[in-house]
């Protein structure tokens, strides 16, 4: 009956979960979303405690204690600037629990409780296969986010032939692992008492360490060949292995409502991995194996940017703004650089007071995280109405007065719709170049990850506003004031 009660109460938590997670894909009902996710853990964890087994209350609370302080510094003293890199951080952590989870597992069997059954031997293998991916790719993926690494494409000789064989040695130690509950293999009429053997000889910990070994290896090699422009990518997919690995570690665990939220967190992590590659229009084998460069018949700056770009005063883009019945602000990882996204609220504002209707292009992958710009606008208080996705305003950007562009490049690149042999032809872009006129804040004419110059800086219509984002829009802002 104990069983049955634990099991009824998973069964709630993981209704509050999927019921949460259906709150999240709307902005007006993400915080209840949230909320609900958040009772839903409560419960799981107030039941898993009356049910902790053979570790202590001691031990839970020490960690409980401990989780919660990292937890309440990280909050506190991370800017919603950083939040790419906590969530990468938090990636890892996952995958690490899971590793940790698993080899606890499977050394308790091995101590005390003889061999391991083929589920536990299974899962355990998945668990640090995935999960130490997880945790290395991870921390690759924060330190590119940080700065701590360079977030180019590192690449080297021979790089994909050593994951293979990573890859191989990893599986090669969990298929020995799992020999550890098979209690014997029949070769040419002869027993071996394979499961035996590797169980007395405590064989399955060293190969699971091995394994976990190559693992990391194997994590670190695939993070380092993706730029930090593909970042959006990889951290959908590291989120989507930490949930798998927990689904395997539930498995190893026996608990159901683990096995529940690791699959909620994969399958959603994968649905949203394959909505950031199409929206960049590159594969998932492209993005991870592959280096973005432009092709070698490909203008080069100065051909595109040569006596042509439009150099403008914050006091000149506040006359055009002043005059704009229509403006569209397209904001791009500049804005997270600069922290700009309170000026950039008030200068909407004010605009807005003066009779101008402003809106918000995000594209799916500006910034370095999914929904990186829709977190900095909600933190700045921007109404969720006015922020429209890219297939929802580019049919009618024609009839903006102003584009006002703020740290974006690669994502509003007209090149993609023009030139098939560009490094980015076919990927979906934000089509300010049809607004009457565009206004770049950019520090200098640098290109974005596709290392390619942008047309647009040099056209007709565009204006360039050369700057930190913050100080240029205070500066519009303080001659708006003035107009």
């Amino acid at each position: 009956m104990t069983q049955v009660l634990i099991n009824l109460g998973y069964l709630v938590a993981a209704v509050f979960f999927i019921v949460g997670l259906k709150g999240l894909t709307h902005p007006r009902t993400a915080v209840r979303g949230n909320a609900l996710g958040a009772c839903g853990m409560l419960l799981a964890v107030v039941i898993t405690l009356t049910h902790h087994g053979i570790v202590g209350f001691e031990v839970i609370l020490a960690g409980l204690v401990v989780g919660a302080a990292i937890g309440v510094v990280l909050a506190v003293k991370i800017e919603m600037t950083s939040m790419p890199e906590l969530v990468a951080l938090f990636n890892g952590f996952g995958g690490i629990a899971s590793v940790l989870v698993a080899g606890a597992a499977l050394l308790e069997h091995t101590l005390h409780g003889g061999a391991p059954s083929a589920q536990i031997t299974v899962a355990t293998a998945a668990s640090g296969l995935i999960g130490a991916v997880t945790f290395w790719g991870s921390l690759v993926a924060f330190g590119k986010l940080k700065g701590l690494l360079n977030e180019k494409a590192m690449l080297f000789t021979g790089q994909q032939v050593l994951n293979a064989a990573l890859l191989v040695l990893a599986l090669a130690c969990g298929a020995g692992v799992v020999m550890t509950s098979i209690d014997s293999v029949t070769v040419i009429g002869h027993a071996f008492p394979v499961g035996e053997i590797l169980h007395t000889n405590s064989a399955n910990i060293f190969l699971y360490g091995l394994l976990v070994l190559a693992a990391s290896l194997l994590g670190v090699l695939l993070v380092m060949p993706v730029g930090g422009a593909d970042m959006p990518v990889v951290v959908a997919l590291l989120n989507s292995y930490s949930g798998i690995a927990a689904a395997a570690t539930g498995f190893v665990l026996s608990n159901n409502v683990l096995i529940i939220t690791g699959s909620l967190v994969g399958a959603s992590g994968l649905i949203l991995t394959q909505i950031m590659c199409k929206a960049m229009n590159r594969s998932l084998t492209n993005v991870l194996f592959g280096v973005l460069a432009p092709s070698g018949d490909s203008a080069t700056a100065d051909e595109v940017y040569a006596g042509r770009v439009k150099a403008a005063s914050p006091e000149e883009v506040a006359l055009l703004f002043d005059a704009a019945r229509r403006v569209v602000i397209v904001p791009g990882y500049g804005l997270a650089v600069s922290q700009a996204q309170h000026s950039l609220a008030n200068l909407a504002s004010l605009l807005e007071e003066r009779g101008t209707e402003v809106e918000y292009a995000v594209h799916p992958v500006a910034g370095r995280m999914p929904g990186h710009m829709n977190v900095l606008l909600a933190e700045a208080d921007v109404p969720y109405e006015s922020l429209k996705d890219m297939d929802e305003i580019n049919p009618y950007i024609d009839q903006a007065d102003v584009a006002l562009i703020i740290g974006a490049n690669d994502v509003v690149n007209p090149l993609a719709r023009t030139d098939p042999s560009s490094p980015i032809a076919g990927m979906p872009i934000i089509d300010v170049d049809k607004a009457k006129t565009v206004v770049i804040i950019k520090r200098s004419l640098s290109p974005g990850f596709a290392g390619i110059p942008n047309p647009l800086f040099a056209a007709d219509n565009a204006l360039m506003l050369f700057g930190d984002g913050k100080k240029m829009v205070l500066g519009i802002l303080a001659a708006l004031k003035n107009v």
